[in-house]
């Protein structure tokens, strides 16, 4: 088994990425792989990410602009 990222522009066409990445052996390899370098590929030009598994979506895609918001101390609790 291959977890892979694939990377989108905000309308959901593939983009190249800013960072290259590899093929993980486990779901959890590829996601600290992203929580490492997705402030790298956000400023490259990739809006949004999703996992998938020999091929197949696992979940996604998800916004690494959300990650910026919650990154950022900003909150909806009042």
């Amino acid at each position: 088994m291959a977890w892979t990222w694939r990377f989108e522009k905000a309308d959901g066409t593939e983009t190249e990425p800013a960072v290259q990445p590899e093929e993980f052996p486990t779901q959890s390899d590829a996601e600290s792989w992203l929580g490492e370098v997705w402030r790298e590929l956000l400023e490259g030009g990739t809006d949004q990410v999703t996992l998938q598994e020999d091929g197949s979506t696992v979940y996604g895609p998800m916004s690494l602009h959300e990650a910026t918001e919650a990154d950022s101390g900003s909150s909806a609790s009042g």
